[in-house]
């Protein structure tokens, strides 16, 4: 009985381990190993330290929350499609190592650098496969700009694609007091494209070489292959004598290539992206009102100028281009609100009554906007105008603190200046109370959200001071500039739009001391006032 039942006993467990292991041999068999190389690790932190950049420095900020749907199979398979279609050489070049190895120790860096992305990396890949290009192109604004549309170098380039202002014009992205086609994501990466398209023409299809003239200039680089063919050396990129910035901003893409082909070897974990963009490009038919359009749209001002980073002030171009770019699950509560708003509700305007002694500068500057602006609004031909007349003002319709491009945002916290508190006293004025700070009179206007510059005896003004602040209280980069021969504080402060006392109190300059070829200057830029 008792061997009976042994042999029954073993006769259970053996079919018992049989039966578990079929149903493991299946699970393997059901999982397959391309899904498993290819879906990322998940749950990057949304910090966004920025990776040291050559030439551009830049915040440590999010990509905007489009808000859209991600399926994760479609998220999945974008890393995956990106990967197959590179068709830049793959170089085994020392350069490309050592960037590797930089990358690699920096992970979570390249981590929060692809999480700024997000929002623009289908886009720009949909852009790159519509032409035909190697799918690396996708991975340029990582070395350019860290996927920053705000970016701003002391080269005075800018947004993702780090376009300086004649290259920008000479590529149809305009550039003025209401916009700034550089930071433009849809304008800029057409321009962008377009340029490359020319220069990879220009040298035969050698891309290497198109790259390395997208960084230093086609002038550069065929002086450079004249000299070596000249010579009788190779023409190649790796053979090329070139600028040191130049020769590392090659080996930088490859690397980051290389990075993105097998991100569990390095270390990254690169999260799901959507493989279709999650975003729009909606037809404004005319000038609009950012912080309309924010609450027509139902979401923050900030995410409005996060898709949109392109324009400068509270509203779109008086002249154009009249687009919004607004996420896909939005854009159909955008147009029907946006069509249902009568003509006059798009952009508030103040009727202002010309007061004896007063000029257009005046006017512009009270309504923090510019003589060209008035004109433009008041079909004036010159400078003159009439005590008792009206002029109509454009001004933001809501608050200026619902404005990213008008108020304090980015890497520039109030924490990084001094505050304090001044209360007003009699004869005090904003022009005496900014003298004494050694502040402008808009910065006080805009930190105190006034309206006019009427102030009265005991009213509290907040001041900041000794801090990262500009002009404006715009959207502001430091920026990390090199002293050349024949600077002076004045030429460096009429180029980046700061004053000389805003130059001397960021890098601690006492008066009379001369700048020296090769000394490294703080400077704070508004991004929004270069244009």
């Amino acid at each position: 009985m008792s061997k009976y039942l042994f042999m029954t006993t073993r006769t259970i467990l053996l079919t018992a381990t049989l039966l578990l292991l079929i149903a493991s041999c299946t699970t393997l068999h059901t999982q397959h190993p391309a899904d498993t190389a290819s879906a990322p690790e998940t749950g990057v932190e949304a910090d966004t330290a920025h990776a040291d950049q050559a030439t551009t420095a830049t915040p440590e900020t999010t990509g905007p929350d489009t808000g859209a749907a991600n399926p994760v199979v479609a998220q999945a398979d974008f890393w995956q499609q990106l990967r197959k279609e590179f068709r830049l050489p793959d170089e085994s070049q020392a350069a490309v190592t050592r960037r590797i190895r930089e990358y690699r120790n920096n992970a979570r860096q390249v981590e929060r650098i692809f999480k700024r992305g997000e929002p623009y990396l289908a886009f720009i890949f949909n852009e790159v496969q519509q032409r035909d290009f190697p799918a690396e192109l996708v991975l340029l604004p990582f070395v350019e700009s860290g996927y920053d549309p705000f970016a701003y170098s002391h080269g005075r380039a800018a947004g993702l694609w780090q376009f300086i202002p004649a290259t920008g014009k000479r590529y149809g992205l305009k550039q003025d007091w209401w916009y700034d086609g550089r930071r433009d994501i849809v304008a800029s990466t057409a321009a962008a494209l377009n340029y490359l398209d020319r220069l990879q023409q220009e040298f035969d299809g050698d891309w290497l070489l198109a790259l390395a003239a997208y960084n230093a200039g086609e002038g550069t680089v065929r002086k450079a292959v004249r000299k070596n063919r000249k010579a009788g050396k190779p023409i190649d990129f790796w053979h090329l004598k070139l600028p040191k910035e130049t020769s590392a901003y090659v080996p930088k893409l490859l690397a980051i290539r290389a990075i993105v082909e097998h991100p569990d070897k390095y270390g990254v974990a690169l999260t799901p992206v959507d493989m279709e963009p999650g975003f729009t490009v909606v037809d404004t038919q005319d000038q609009l009102d950012i912080g309309i359009a924010a609450e027509l749209a139902g979401m923050e001002t900030d995410a409005i100028y996060r898709l949109n980073p392109g324009y400068n002030r509270w509203a779109t171009h008086p002249d154009g281009p009249h687009r919004l770019v607004i996420p896909v699950e939005k854009s159909d509560s955008f147009e029907k609100n946006l069509a249902a708003l009568p003509d006059t509700e798009r952009v508030k305007w103040v009727r202002h009554r010309i007061r004896k002694g007063e000029t257009l500068s005046h006017i512009a500057r009270r309504y923090d906007t510019t003589v060209t602006v008035l004109r433009s609004s008041n079909v004036l031909r010159g400078n003159n105008i009439r005590a008792g007349s009206h002029l109509l003002v454009p001004v933001a319709a809501k608050d200026p603190a619902r404005y990213a491009a008008l108020s304090r945002i980015s890497n520039t916290p109030h924490s990084t200046g001094n505050k304090q508190t001044y209360t007003v006293r009699s004869g005090d004025s904003l022009w005496s109370i900014a003298q004494k700070h050694h502040v402008k009179v808009n910065q006080l206007t805009v930190w105190n959200r006034l309206d006019s510059r009427t102030i009265r005896p005991g009213q509290k003004l907040v001041i900041w001071n000794k801090g990262a602040t500009t002009g404006g209280g715009g959207i502001t980069r430091k920026v990390s500039y090199t002293v050349r021969s024949g600077d002076s504080l004045y030429r460096i402060s009429r180029k980046f739009s700061v004053s000389i006392n805003e130059l001397r109190r960021w890098n601690k300059l006492p008066k009379g001391k001369y700048l020296q070829p090769g000394q490294r200057l703080k400077v704070y830029v508004d991004v929004t006032r270069q244009s």
